[in-house]
Formats: structure tokens, C-alpha cells, sequence
């Protein structure tokens, strides 16, 4: 098995996030490296999920392939495809790439971000149930009485939230979010993000498997707007099997609600530093990635 990366240390590093170590590699072209590192509520664990990186870069890069019928990505290559690889000029952190980090790397174009984390959701679940057990809302937008757990809207919602480079993503108004970004652009990101969502829910839904939520960001690459970062992976969205779900559950989920429900179950406040993660914790979050890759791709990953 893979040893696991908490982080890298490459030549150019621009910026450091929660899970991705970014490189610049000049020629408007960044390395961007999924290590193992693994937040929840906003903090980064101390401990690292074994190969995390390695299923996060290859679903993204999965997906960016599914979806690239209905919006442009920033990635140029997977650094583990030899064939788009060769057209790629190796300078700064490709130069010494190792086999390894490869498996958690790609090569991706500069792109100006837009603030703003684009989720969707199709069923109430995570915060958005938290928030309407408390006030009856979601996004301070109101929500019919007598709503379940886990039950699904009528059709998805565009729930955005800010883009917080430390601490918590906040939710978001409609009218917040336009204050944010302007009315035309909230509306192609909201339009874009559904679009989006739909196709990786119907595909996801082929497979046994129901896309609950996710979050998606946006930037602009040479003015096009261009979706960016990770797309549809256990970190950034939540999955069910389409056989465990009934309306009233939350039913297991294959991606780190394992992890947040555990640490809701401890006395931590949110705030750093986090508790220790047991070794079954760590074991069956893993588990549940690979799981989550395995019946989306139909693939398997060896760590």
C-alpha cells in the first residue's frame, strides 16, 4: 500500500489549501497535488487518509471527462496519462516528479477563481438539514413545513455559499450571492452548476448510486468560463446507494460523512486543534472512497 502524503514539498509552491498543494509551473500552467490530508468542518485532521489524493485526483479526472460535453475544466493533463503527458513541457515541479505524487497530480491551466462555492442539492442532508431542524430554512430561504431527513426536493437547488480560505464556508442568500458576483453572473453559475449536476446525477444514478449534493467552483481561463479545482469527489459531494435511501434516514454515505458524524459524536467545538482519529475511523473512510470510485468508475484503485 501507498504510504500516505500530509504534503509536498516541490519547487514553486504558490498555495497550500486544506487538501492540494499547488505549483506553479510558468507558462500560465500550475501542478496541482492532492495530498492525504482530510478536513472536516472546515479544519484539516491531524492524521491523513492513506491514498486519499491518489482516488481524489483520479475522480476528478474521471469526471472531467464525463462532463466535458457540457462545461470546459482546467485540467490539461492527468500526470499519470504518458500520452497527454508528452505534449506537456516539464519545468519546476514536473521535472522531478515521482511516480507517486503523479498518481495525485495534474497539470492544469492558471485561471482567475470566482469567490463563490457553487453547491447543489437535490436532497436535504449536512448542513442544509441542520439548519432547516433549526429555523426552517435553507440558505435563509424558507422550506415547506414537516420536510424529512433525507428527503428529496422537487428538483435540485443552487445553495451557494462563500469561498473561505481558512475557517468555515458561510451559506448564502440569492441576494447575497448576486451582491457577491452580479445578477448575470449568479444566473450562468447557477444555470451551469444545475446543468452540471443533472449530468452526474443521471450518470451516477446508472451506476446505483444517488447524487445528494455537491459544490463545484468556477473561474475564468482566458476569459472563458472554465469549471475548476476538484469536481464531484467524496470530499466536495455526498453519495448514497440508490437501495439504502429512504425518505426520513440519512442512509450510509460514501464519502466523509462517515468522519463528520464521528466527530460530532466526540465534544470537539469546530475549532483547532481536532481530535485524534482513531485507526478504524481513518480505515473505513479510505474504505468508503475507494468504494465511492469503484462504483462510479467502475474501476478499482490500488493503493
Amino acid at each position: 500500500m501507498t504510504e500516505s502524503v500530509f504534503e509536498t514539498n516541490l519547487p514553486g509552491l504558490l498555495h497550500r489549501g486544506k487538501v492540494r498543494d499547488t505549483y506553479d509551473l510558468g507558462d500560465h500552467r500550475l501542478l496541482m497535488v492532492a495530498s492525504d490530508r482530510i478536513s472536516a468542518f472546515d479544519v484539516v485532521m491531524n492524521q491523513p487518509i492513506p491514498g486519499k489524493g491518489i482516488i481524489l485526483t483520479q475522480m476528478s479526472s474521471f469526471w472531467f471527462d464525463i462532463i466535458g460535453d457540457v462545461m470546459p475544466n482546467h485540467m490539461i493533463a492527468n500526470a499519470t496519462d504518458e500520452q497527454a503527458m508528452a505534449n506537456v513541457e516539464r519545468t519546476g515541479a514536473l521535472i522531478d516528479l515521482s511516480p507517486e505524487l503523479a498518481r495525485r497530480s495534474m497539470v492544469i491551466k492558471k485561471a482567475e477563481r470566482i469567490d463563490m462555492e457553487c453547491v447543489v442539492r437535490n436532497y436535504i442532508a449536512g448542513s442544509a438539514w441542520a439548519e432547516y431542524e433549526e429555523s426552517g430554512t435553507m440558505n435563509g430561504q424558507p422550506l415547506p413545513e414537516g420536510m424529512k431527513a433525507a428527503e428529496r426536493f422537487s428538483e435540485p437547488i443552487f445553495t451557494p455559499s462563500t469561498k473561505a480560505e481558512s475557517g468555515h464556508d458561510m451559506p448564502m442568500t440569492p441576494q447575497e450571492a448576486k451582491n457577491l458576483v452580479g445578477d448575470e453572473m449568479h444566473h450562468v453559475l447557477e444555470q451551469k452548476s444545475l446543468e452540471v449536476f443533472q449530468v452526474a446525477h443521471d450518470y451516477a444514478g446508472e451506476r446505483g448510486m444517488i447524487l445528494v449534493d455537491t459544490k463545484f467552483e468556477f473561474g475564468f481561463v482566458d476569459g472563458e468560463l472554465t469549471i475548476i479545482d476538484e469536481v464531484l469527489t467524496p470530499d466536495s459531494s455526498r453519495y448514497w446507494d440508490v437501495n439504502d435511501w429512504t425518505s426520513g434516514n440519512f442512509p450510509p454515505a460514501f464519502d466523509k460523512q462517515f468522519l463528520r458524524e464521528w466527530l460530532l459524536g466526540t465534544d470537539w467545538n469546530r475549532e483547532p486543534p481536532p481530535p485524534t482519529l482513531p485507526d478504524e475511523i481513518v480505515e473505513q473512510t479510505q474504505a468508503r472512497y475507494l468504494e465511492s470510485y469503484r462504483r462510479l468508475s467502475g474501476k478499482s484503485l490500488v493503493l
